[in-house]
């Protein structure tokens, strides 16, 4: 049986995965990624489009000139990609998401297995915590920076409300402000250096322990040990 320390500290590295692999879940779940404001100007008519969506759905209104107002409208994001380029970039977004999902569901059963047991295999003690927390960490990041890439870099705002209502076409100003479905996954990123943090602390302190043990006998006198 492990030790009480162990345990504790375990079960909080667990508590923090469970909240990891949670939040990852609503951030596929919602659709406040980004919310763009678009005007389209033209000789005939300006437009002021707002949208704000996620990876899969999200909601459009418009204003034309003189206060013409079109009520919100919903669309499903991959029914108005027709780049291949954006396309690619949604998809590896939604991989990397899932495989974030699935490394703090292992991260989330690795550590609780080893709050309750001590595990002879390597893999299945503090190095597989540390793996699947890495791995999720990294994937979480990698997702902050490609989808902004994909909606500066790439205009996928533009793009979308484009598809939508075939406003008047370009000259545009584009103000793009993302929203708490994005930046809550800065949080997945810090509960996954949490949890590898404590257990970085309980393999110190265990090692101080160790050390402390052997200490009394390499201190001993040597008459004293052949005897």
């Amino acid at each position: 049986m492990p030790s009480k320390r162990k345990s504790l500290m375990f079960a909080s590295a667990s508590f923090f995965s469970i909240c990891s692999f949670v939040i990852i879940c609503l951030v596929l779940a919602t659709k406040k990624w980004v919310s763009s404001t678009i005007s389209f100007t033209s000789e005939t008519a300006n437009t002021t489009m707002l949208l704000t969506y996620g990876l899969f759905e999200g909601q459009w209104s418009a204003t034309v000139v003189h206060g013409i107002a079109i009520p919100e409208t919903s669309f499903q994001v991959e029914d108005l990609m027709n780049n291949s380029t954006v396309k690619s970039f949604s998809i590896v977004i939604i991989i990397l998401l899932v495989l974030s999902l699935l490394s703090s569901f292992l991260s989330a059963g690795f550590t609780c297995y080893n709050a309750v047991s001590n595990p002879y295999q390597t893999f299945l003690g503090p190095v597989g915590a540390y793996t699947w927390n890495s791995i999720s960490g990294i994937c979480i990041f990698l997702t902050l920076i490609l989808f902004a890439v994909n909606v500066e870099a790439n205009e996928l705002s533009v793009q979308l409300a484009l598809k939508t209502s075939s406003p008047p076409s370009r000259p545009y100003r584009l103000s793009n402000s993302y929203g708490y479905s994005y930046w809550i996954m800065l949080l997945i990123v810090l509960l996954n250096a949490a949890t590898i943090i404590i257990i970085v602390f309980y393999q110190k302190a265990r090692y101080s322990k160790r050390k402390e043990q052997e200490r009394p006998m390499e201190s001993a006198p040597k008459d004293g040990i052949l005897f």
